[in-house]
């Protein structure tokens, strides 16, 4: 497929613990027509000058795309139910709990009833409110982000849902499809010569060894579900697994290929609504496959548009006949040891002679553990809707968290976004842990030994 210049591209464009598990809150004797759906948008990009990826690499310099809010607000069950995607790298703790408070203000709604997901772009700002307010103390307000941005981020996105509703149109079916996407995914994970495996994929390789070795572990399968009045689409929401970057930390603001290829598909479908989500893909990148260029972005979005195409075409309709609310409560404990002390963070914060990254990654880091002192879960939310479901699940999961969860639930098409709520950063499976990921990585928050409780988690949430 040929490369096109971003001009180029726009013309083509254009051709369980069960936290208060909800009841069904329709069956197979309630009309399909007492099920409405609205679709919102907001533009929640931030001005040149903030801070980029939490304030770990230099500010915006210049905006190259628009960042947007993209959601839908369910109506007709007990209370709304809000799935959203944000076109920024991360929420944290009390950050991500605000902008769900005020979705659900919005819908109608409460907190665990709003699944929110942010597609991890790395040209794209980031917020933890406590950890901000922690570097503001010390002496660097700003650092990670403008609190009066995302301020007004979080307003604009929560009116434009609450306006959306007033518009909300009926939905009599479901659409599930699939497909491969070809050349896009691989794993992290690489086994050098001397036969030890190591984790140094990162979203560019410029070691044939490492950007030439097999894929590994991926999913392959792009999955869309869709959302219909009739044979009319309303909307359709994508979600694949791999790591949303080709190139950053230029101070381009951008929300990457996924971003060009949603756009391409809402050009070529103006009538219906797309929403894009990342899967469970923190050990996933796009490095085999990734020059880090302009047109190897372009080529990347080519392909993930390809997929999205492929998977609507495969898409097969069927009547809603229920929607299921299911939340359940995930505990990741902190590590407590070594640099991670809650002594040692603060230490950390406080001194000026300190990197910025690391005053930044010890503040999230307190963050975190005050967070989980607190006896604050992280919240697992499902929506069942019958032939399809869709499960928000915390962080950097590992994506053989997102094909186990798939196997939990084989008769549905199951969309599991990650990047939920991100103070875990990382959360490897057990056997990269043992491999030495974290020591090779970092950016983890939680103690080993925690795929299990993840996994329980995951089947509380998605099983009925």
């Amino acid at each position: 497929m040929s490369f096109l210049n971003r001009r180029q591209f726009a013309i083509r464009s254009a051709g369980v613990l069960a936290l208060g598990v909800g009841k069904v809150s329709a069956g197979a004797n309630q009309p399909a027509a007492g099920w409405r759906i609205a679709t919102f948008q907001a533009d929640i990009t931030p001005p040149v000058g903030h801070a980029l990826i939490g304030g770990l690499r230099g500010p915006a310099k210049s905006i190259l795309d628009r960042l947007s809010a993209r959601g839908v607000v369910v109506l007709g069950a007990e209370r709304p139910l809000v799935i959203c995607g944000l076109d920024w790298c991360e929420l944290r703790n009390d950050a991500y709990d605000a902008f769900r408070d005020a979705l659900a203000a919005a819908a109608g709604t409460d907190r665990q009833r709003v699944l929110l997901s942010c597609l991890h772009q790395h040209d794209a700002p980031y917020f933890d409110l406590t950890a901000q307010k922690l570097l503001a103390a010390a002496g660097y307000p700003k650092l990670m982000f403008d609190p009066a941005f995302f301020d007004q981020a979080v307003s604009e996105t929560s009116a434009a849902a609450k306006s959306a509703i007033e518009k909300a149109r009926p939905v009599t079916h479901v659409g599930v499809g699939q497909s491969a996407v070809k050349q896009v995914a691989c794993n992290r994970r690489v086994v050098g010569a001397d036969g030890k495996p190591r984790f140094n994929r990162y979203s560019t390789a410029r070691d044939p060894a490492i950007r030439n070795a097999p894929e590994g572990l991926i999913d392959p399968q792009l999955k869309t579900l869709s959302f219909w009045d009739g044979q009319r689409p309303i909307a359709a929401i994508s979600l694949y697994a791999t790591h949303p970057m080709s190139y950053y930390g230029n101070g381009e603001v951008s929300y990457d290929f996924p971003g060009m290829a949603r756009e391409l598909r809402q050009r070529q479908m103006p009538e219906v609504f797309q929403i894009y989500l990342t899967g469970c893909s923190g050990d996933v990148v796009a490095a085999k496959f990734n020059d880090g260029t302009p047109g190897g972005r372009r080529l990347l979005a080519e392909r993930l548009h390809e997929g999205m195409d492929s998977a609507w075409k495969a898409t097969r309709q069927q009547p809603l006949a229920r929607v299921a609310f299911r939340c359940s409560a995930l505990e990741l404990p902190p590590p407590d040891e070594g640099k991670l002390t809650i002594a040692a963070l603060e230490r950390t914060v406080a001194d000026s002679a300190a990197s910025q990254s690391d005053r930044i990654h010890a503040a999230m880091g307190l963050s975190y553990r005050r967070r989980c002192d607190r006896g604050q879960p992280i919240d697992v939310p499902a929506i069942d809707f019958g032939p399809a479901q869709i499960a928000v699940l915390p962080a950097e999961l590992f994506v053989g968290y997102q094909l186990a969860a798939q196997k939990l639930r084989p008769d549905q098409l199951l969309l599991t976004p990650g990047f939920g709520e991100c103070a875990p950063g990382y959360i490897p499976t057990d056997a990269a842990r043992q491999e030495g990921f974290v020591e090779e990585h970092g950016y983890c928050w939680v103690r080993p030994g925690v795929e299990a409780p993840t996994l329980a988690a995951i089947r509380k949430a998605v099983s009925p």
